[in-house]
C-alpha cells in the first residue's frame, strides 16, 4: 500500500478488498449490491464458498443460498447423528429417478437447517453431486433448476479468458493497471452481450408470454393451406346457389378464425354470391 494513496480514492478501496478474506469480500459485495437497489431471490455459489460460517452470515441477512458442496471434513446432523456427506447419501432410500438421487433436510454444525439434494454426475455416472439450499421449502427439482443458472457465469469466464484475453492481453505490476484491464474486458463483454440480446435473442416478455401461450392457438402455414384447398374443392362441387352461399359462409368463418398474421393476407378478399 503506497503511503501517499488517499483513503477516499477507489484505488485504496480496491486494495483493501484485496487484503480481505474472500468470504468477507463476498458479504461486502452483496451488501453493496443490495444498497445500490439490486434484488435477488437466491445467492448461487460454487463449492469454494459454500461453507457453514458464510451460509449462516448470509442467512442472518435474509439471503437464501444455493450452492454446490463437496465431501470434506464437515459433518451434518441427521436425527442427532453426525454424518459425512457420503454417509448422508448412503442413508437415503434407493431412488429410481434418472437424475435426482434423493434429498434430505439436515443441520450444519452451527445448527443451520439446510436441504441437501443429490444428483447424478453426468460426466461420471457412478458418482454423484450434492447441492445445498438454505431454503428448505424448495422442491429438489427446483433447487437443481435454480442452481443450473450458474452455467451462465462459467460461460462468462470462458469467453473473457479465451476470446477477450483476460489476463493475457495485458501484463503489468501495477495494481491499478490490472484493475483497469479487467474493467475494460468486462465492459467489452457487456457491450457484446447487449448486442447479441438485441439482434439474435428471441426471448419476449417472459412470464407474460407463457401466460398467454396456452390461450393462443397458432395455425401454421401448411395446415392453413390444407384447409383452404378443402374449401376450394367444396366450392368446385357446389352446383346450386344455396350450396355456393353455404360454402362462402364457411370460407368467411375460416378466415375470421385465422391468426392475425395469416388473416392479413386476405384483407382485400371479397366475393359475390
Amino acid at each position: 500500500m503506497a503511503s501517499n494513496l488517499s483513503k477516499r480514492s477507489n484505488g485504496y478501496k480496491r486494495r483493501m478488498e484485496a487484503f480481505s478474506r474472500k468470504p468477507d469480500a463476498v458479504v461486502a459485495l452483496l451488501e453493496r449490491a443490495l444498497g445500490a437497489g439490486f434484488t435477488a431471490d437466491y445467492v448461487l455459489m460454487d463449492s469454494w464458498f459454500t461453507q457453514a460460517p458464510l451460509l449462516r452470515e448470509l442467512a442472518a441477512k435474509g439471503l437464501p443460498v444455493i450452492g454446490m458442496v463437496k465431501e470434506m471434513k464437515q459433518r451434518y446432523l441427521v436425527q442427532g447423528k453426525r454424518m459425512t456427506l457420503r454417509e448422508v447419501f448412503q442413508s437415503l432410500p434407493t431412488s429410481k429417478a434418472k437424475d435426482i438421487k434423493g434429498s434430505v433436510i439436515v443441520h450444519t454444525a452451527c445448527g443451520l437447517p439446510v436441504k441437501l439434494v443429490f444428483v447424478r454426475n453426468r460426466n461420471k455416472k457412478r458418482e454423484w453431486l450434492a447441492i445445498l439450499s438454505t431454503d428448505v421449502t424448495l422442491d429438489a427439482a427446483e433447487i437443481v433448476r435454480i442452481y443450473g443458472m450458474r452455467w451462465s457465469i462459467e460461460t462468462f469466464f470462458k469467453v473473457t479468458k479465451s476470446y477477450l484475453k483476460l489476463g493475457t492481453e495485458f501484463q503489468s505490476r501495477s495494481f491499478d493497471g490490472l484493475i483497469s484491464h479487467t474493467t475494460i474486458v468486462f465492459s467489452r463483454y457487456l457491450a457484446m452481450d447487449y448486442e447479441r440480446r438485441q439482434s439474435s435473442d428471441d426471448r419476449t416478455l417472459g412470464g407474460l408470454f407463457f401466460l398467454f401461450a396456452d390461450e393462443v392457438r397458432d395455425l401454421d402455414y401448411q395446415t392453413a393451406l390444407q384447409q383452404l384447398m378443402s374449401l376450394f374443392l367444396e366450392m368446385s362441387q357446389a352446383k346450386t346457389k344455396k350450396n355456393k352461399i353455404a360454402v362462402f359462409c364457411q370460407l368467411h368463418e375460416w378466415i375470421s378464425g385465422l391468426p392475425s398474421y395469416i388473416k392479413g393476407l386476405f384483407a382485400d378478399l371479397s366475393c359475390e354470391s
